[in-house]
């Protein structure tokens, strides 16, 4: 299951950065509990969706991030949270 520290990272990743780094930081990683997270954040015109792999096992996830609720599938199962609750389990 995705954890909210995926979430987290990637919320952190969207606020740093700018529109002159966007290309730079167009893939972003993190490791959380033997996994290593590889994904993207897109702005798109209802909101952010964040999408890649969870590895070693390269499952797959895909979030929209819209109105402060995050809402997608991670290996095929939905998820679904507030933002707030993914920026405080990274804290």
């Amino acid at each position: 299951m995705l954890s909210k520290f995926i979430v987290a990272g990637a919320l952190s990743a969207i606020a740093a950065i700018t529109p002159a780094h966007a290309e730079d930081a167009a893939k972003q990683r993190f490791s959380h509990e033997g996994y290593t997270y590889v994904y993207q954040v897109k702005d798109t015109k209802t909101g952010q969706v964040i999408s890649g792999r969870r590895y070693p096992d390269a499952v797959a996830f895909n979030l929209s991030v819209k109105n402060g609720r995050v809402a997608g599938n991670s290996g095929g199962k939905p998820v679904a949270f507030n933002v707030e609750e993914a920026r405080g389990a990274a804290q």
